[in-house]
């Protein structure tokens, strides 16, 4: 437990001075934001706000992580490791999208494909060696499973290893993506992972506690390195509360790709190893929906347009949009929403999904169902 409060103390700070500093870095070196051009107008005050700030949450995670381990005398997991693996290898492929924006002075940074390569690349490699035998402890348990996953493993059937790296491949690019397109507002996203890491934080702290490696049962827990992986989850806690004090609205930094790919990469992380894929989509509510909207947006436009039976049965015209914009924090900013009102909400939201998350996880402990 310890280690737990070393390591989102020290990211905290870190973090918090940490970003002050790139805020003056990153300025002088003119490494500002770009602002797309449809978007809302009030937006346009924003450009050539230092961008990149991931980078802060990113070492400050790290460096929580890693003097935590100092202090206690820990060694680091395999489960840990391979988890700061994920977040700073995605945290890589955004920055690379975040400095081509700049260097080029444009709002679109790597082609849609070749960020997809470098996403599936990060994602297949720890797909692969987290389901890897090299990677077993003296029980035999690896960072992931071969099986479906709700709160626990669906001990029923086991998938083939290629289906199970392509579904880790799905989770972990549909997450990065999914917290990408939510980070569009001040605070927002950074304030929807402090709830979401904060959660699982409790998940492992409480996965350690009644794991199978301590008294087996019916009601324990097969997850590898739990307790490692509550000092990370505490450490992405801590980076993004020191973060939230400059990237709060009016904010004097934005995170870039560079940080909502890592954080969406960890999140998706963590509920491979916790053995809680499906129990993501309640805790992340919030990521679920926007996404959900910029697919809803985007079909409708596509297929009104090519479709004369979809017009006539449902009344539109071409290139019908159900949305003012999206993602949907944007639907709401043209329907004449405060900023602050539209992240103070959503964190709400957020809060309810996290809670309701919470509440089914320990249900499902109390009524003993596996």
């Amino acid at each position: 437990m310890r280690a737990i409060l070393f390591g989102g103390g020290f990211s905290l700070l870190i973090s918090l001075l940490g970003t002050r500093y790139a805020i003056r870095v990153l300025s002088g070196r003119g490494y500002g934001q770009e602002i797309r051009d449809d978007g809302p107008t009030t937006h346009h005050t924003k450009r050539g706000t230092p961008t990149m700030g991931g980078i802060v949450i990113i070492l400050a995670t790290v460096f929580g992580y890693v003097m935590a381990k100092l202090i206690t005398g820990q060694a680091p997991t395999a489960s840990a490791l391979l988890l700061l693996f994920l977040f700073m290898g995605l945290g890589l492929v955004g920055f690379l999208d975040d400095f081509i924006k700049i260097s080029r002075q444009r709002n679109l940074g790597l082609r849609s494909r070749a960020k997809m390569i470098g996403q599936t690349l990060v994602a297949v490699v720890f797909g692969v060696l987290a389901l890897s035998p090299v990677l077993e402890d003296e029980r035999g348990w690896r960072p992931a499973s071969h099986h479906i996953s709700f709160i626990r493993d669906y001990e029923g059937f086991a998938l083939p290893t290629v289906l199970v790296i392509v579904l880790i491949w799905l989770i972990v690019t549909g997450t990065s993506n999914a917290v990408n397109l939510t980070d569009g507002l001040d605070g927002l996203a950074t304030g929807a992972s402090i709830l979401v890491f904060a959660a699982y934080t409790l998940v492992n702290i409480w996965q350690n506690s009644q794991s199978c490696a301590l008294e087996a049962g019916a009601k324990c827990y097969e997850v590898r390195d739990p307790l490692d992986l509550a000092v990370v989850a505490a450490a992405i806690t801590g980076a993004c509360f020191g973060f939230l004090w400059w990237n709060a609205s009016p904010a004097q930094i934005f995170m870039g790709d560079t940080g909502s790919l890592a954080l969406g990469g960890a999140m998706a992380g963590f509920a491979i190893m916790t053995r809680t894929e499906l129990l993501l989509l309640i805790i992340g509510g919030l990521f679920v929906v926007i996404t959900l909207s910029v697919m809803v947006q985007v079909s409708v436009f596509k297929i009104s347009r090519a479709s004369g039976l979809f017009r006539s049965v449902f009344r539109v015209q071409p290139g019908h949009r159900v949305f003012r914009m999206a993602p949907l924090q944007h639907h709401f900013e043209m329907l004449g929403w405060e900023q602050v009102t539209v992240v103070i909400r959503f964190w709400i939201i957020t809060g309810l999904s996290v809670a309701i998350g919470l509440g089914i996880f320990y249900a499902e402990w109390v009524a003993g169902i596996g």
